[in-house]
């Protein structure tokens, strides 16, 4: 799954890297959480033109009773996305890049569970690949709101998770940001683990624990001998 990440680098970089017209108004991230209003880009309706986004992270299917479901939904099995209720809509026609420079995961060592620091070796940003939908309250009040796909993972980190978020290549954005393009044969070649020579991952302070701690002190690499105990 994916349940906290970050994004560290600067808006102009983002601008760059997804080619943004406008360069968005973004802080540091270093431990982003459900919930949250997290980075996203999608296809403007009209004019295919990118934009940069806000989205809660914790998908609201437009049907939702109560806004309380997004809790559920952080995260979608690419296996299943295309049948599940709750995305099959989005999937076809609301998909989004969630932008992130690194993300964690926690690997059980005894009795205790270590966070992972991943990131690409470049360590440039990335996007996840994200769908997102429009929720509308009773009183009126919308909410737009996105889900990250997870897959299976590659070799380097399935000893840590049996599961990973699924980081598109660039040559990727265009076609998954596309509302045109609905087939899901079409789209399911992009939902594929990274390759694993392409990422590292590295042990870090359990203080990305609390979602309360958002600063640098969560990518502080720890000791892997120190890590278990030892």
């Amino acid at each position: 799954m994916c349940g906290r990440y970050t994004l560290t680098c600067t808006p102009e970089v983002l601008a760059e890297v997804f080619q943004l017209e406008a360069t968005p108004d973004l802080q540091a991230r270093y431990n982003i959480s459900p919930s949250q209003g997290v980075a996203c880009v999608r296809a403007q309706h009209q004019t295919r033109k990118r934009e940069a986004i806000t989205l809660r992270w914790g998908l609201i299917p437009a049907w939702a009773r109560d806004s309380a479901m997004g809790m559920n939904l952080i995260n979608a099995r690419a296996e299943t996305v295309a049948e599940k209720p709750s995305f099959r809509k989005p999937f076809q026609e609301r998909r989004c890049l969630v932008l992130a420079d690194g993300y964690y995961e926690w690997k059980r060592e005894g009795s205790r569970k270590q966070p992972y620091y991943i990131r690409l070796n470049s360590e440039r940003p990335f996007a996840f690949a994200g769908l997102w939908d429009r929720w509308t309250g009773v009183d009126g009040q919308a909410i737009e709101s996105c889900a990250i796909l997870t897959t299976t993972p590659n070799e380097r980190l399935a000893s840590i998770h049996d599961r990973m978020p699924v980081i598109l290549p660039p040559a990727a954005y265009e076609p998954w940001l596309d509302p045109g393009l609905q087939d899901a044969m079409h789209l399911a070649p992009f939902l594929t683990s990274f390759p694993a020579d392409a990422m590292s991952a590295v042990p870090v302070s359990r203080l990305v624990n609390d979602p309360r701690v958002d600063d640098a002190r969560c990518l502080e690499a720890v000791d892997e001998l120190s890590s278990r105990g030892a």
